[in-house]
This record gives C-alpha cells, structure tokens and sequence, in this order.
C-alpha cells in the first residue's frame, strides 16, 4: 500500500490566504506541492518548500481538442507549457475535451484521439503526463464532452502512450457515476492524478456530504498509485482549518 502523496489546488485557497501564509501552512501540514497557481507566484513557492505539480496544457476547457480545428494552437500550447513543465518539474499538464456541441460522443473522441497522438511524444520525451480531465456536465460543465469514465479510458487506450492518462475527479464522477471505489480500481493504470471535493456543494470533504473519503483514500493507497491526489474543494469553513482536516481525512 502507498502513501497518498497530497497537493493543494490554489484557486480554492489562494482567494481566502495569503500567498506566504497558504505556503507555510501547507508545507507544515504535510502537502507536497500545489496546482495551477499563477506563474509568477511559482518561485515564491517552490522557495517555500512546495512543487508546482500540475498546470494548464492549453486552453480552454471548453474549447478542446475534441475539434480538429483547434489541434494546431493545442498542439502549439502544449508544446510552450511542456517546456515550462520540464524547468520547473512540474509532472502533469491538464487537458480538456471541450465541450460537445452538438458533436457525438464517437466523433469527439475520434478527434481527442487525433489531437493527443499529436503531443504524445513530446509529452513523452518530455516526462511529463497529460492528464484529460473528467467533469461532470450535469452542475458544473454543462455539454463538457470526457464527462465518464469510459469515454476518457478509450481515449487513453487508443492513444496508448504512459504519459497520457485521466485527471480523476472524484467529485465530478460521483455526480455523473457513482461506483468510485470500483471504478477507479478498474482503471487505475489510466489515472495520472485525482481531484478531490465534498458532493453535493464542492465543499469540504468531512462527514457534512456524501462521500467516504478515508475508504476512498485507503482504495486508491492500495493499487500502489504513486501520483497525487489534489484538494479542490472550496472551503465554507475556516480555510486553514479545512486544508489541514483534509489533509488528516486523506493521510494513509
């Protein structure tokens, strides 16, 4: 069994605290690093004893690689990111499907298939996983296409390349799919890293909502996952607090 490495998302806590205080504070509660925290705030954390663990690969999560049309300025902005990822050592770059408009699900994936071959080996000789990530399209992300499981692990399958792999949100598939535990036990070796949040309200991951996090937690530790599991719940509480809760609620 693995220990669950942890990461903090600074969109979620870096609007409540300071950058010096969020810094410290998840560097003595045990956090390994951050995600997606602005550029310039990078070597302020990485001086603080934290790694940038993951980033944008390209934009926008709406407007993704599930359009041909889009493949040469994705293409281009994973490029310019991976480059970014390998001097600072940043593992992940996340990447979005796009959202379907009125596109099917077959052809969508057909087209995600067609854009992650093209980055594949760059990400490759890089170092660095592209992780597509899952959303939920029924709250947050109206018409977002990699909206299952399913549809993302046939995308990985097809690409077939060890650095192109899922984000595994666990509150975003709870809304669309339950059955986390054995699903992310089924296709583990697809899941480059993990999303937390609290269902329903993407709020604290306590016993206030519905998921099980410490048997969550103790599932994923047991497949021998050596990648992260990101805290990206929106704090209605005592932000510092909740950072730490979180941290104890996912340490085994």
């Amino acid at each position: 069994m693995s220990k669950i490495k942890q990461s903090l998302a600074w969109w979620c806590f870096g609007r409540h605290l300071e950058a010096e205080e969020l810094i410290g504070s998840a560097k003595i509660i045990g956090y390994a690093g951050v995600e997606m925290a602005p550029e310039g705030l990078w070597p302020q954390i990485v001086d603080g004893g934290l790694k940038i663990i993951t980033m944008g690969g390209h934009q926008s999560l709406g407007d993704g690689l599930n359009k041909r049309e889009n493949h040469d300025r994705i293409e281009a902005e994973i490029e310019a990111n991976l480059e970014k990822a390998v001097q600072w050592g940043i593992p992940a770059l996340i990447v979005f499907s796009g959202n379907r408009e009125g596109l099917p699900d077959a052809v969508g994936l057909e087209h995600t298939i067609e854009g992650l071959n093209r980055v594949k080996k760059m990400a490759e000789d890089a170092g660095v996983t592209l992780a597509m990530e899952l959303l939920n399209s029924k709250v947050d992300h109206p018409d977002y296409q990699c909206d299952h499981t399913a549809w993302g692990v046939a995308a990985c399958e097809a690409v077939d390349s060890p650095r192109v792999k899922l984000l595994y949100d666990i509150y975003h598939m709870q809304i669309m799919e339950g059955d986390v535990i054995r699903t992310l036990r089924d296709n583990i070796k697809h899941i480059g890293h993990f999303h937390t949040a609290g269902n329903p309200g993407r709020n604290e991951i306590d016993d206030t909502q519905e998921l099980n996090y410490p048997a969550i937690m103790r599932a994923i530790a047991a497949t021998n996952y050596d990648g992260y599991v990101g805290q990206e719940f929106s704090p209605a509480k005592d932000p510092s607090i909740s950072l730490e809760m979180a941290y104890r609620i996912c340490d085994v």
